[in-house]
């Protein structure tokens, strides 16, 4: 079993930057993908940005390629996503996932991840 605990959301302007981590318990941290997710009022929870196993493989979705840089640091078991030039849109709960253990699904995907955080509030004002 993991658990994943998520901090570092928070309020700030248009433009601004937050750091969000996820720390996991476990022993196996360092075989499993890890995703951060985020959903927003009213809308489905979607893919943001994976990391593989070794850090080396890293996936984002579109809407934040360019801003957002996720990684993970594999002796503390925590991952890392890091959002600069943040807007409105991504106003949302961001969740922390894992996949099982030396898992091989698709890292973009939802039903890829076995293990959820609670999640942290990120909310950016105009």
């Amino acid at each position: 079993q993991v658990q994943l605990a998520e901090s570092g959301g928070g309020l700030v302007q248009t433009g601004g930057s937050l750091r969000l981590s996820c720390a996991a318990s476990g022993r196996t941290f360092s075989t499993r993908t890890m995703g951060w997710f985020r959903q927003a009022p009213g809308k489905e929870r979607e893919f943001v940005a994976a990391i593989g196993w070794s850090g080396s493989s890293t996936y984002y979705t579109d809407s934040v390629k360019g801003r957002f840089t996720i990684s993970r640091e594999n002796a503390k078991n925590t991952v890392y996503l890091q959002m600069n030039s943040l807007k409105p849109e991504d106003t949302a709960a961001y969740y922390c996932a894992a996949t099982r253990s030396l898992a091989g699904q698709p890292p973009t995907i939802r039903n890829s991840y076995a293990y959820w955080g609670q999640g942290t509030q990120a909310t950016v004002s105009s």
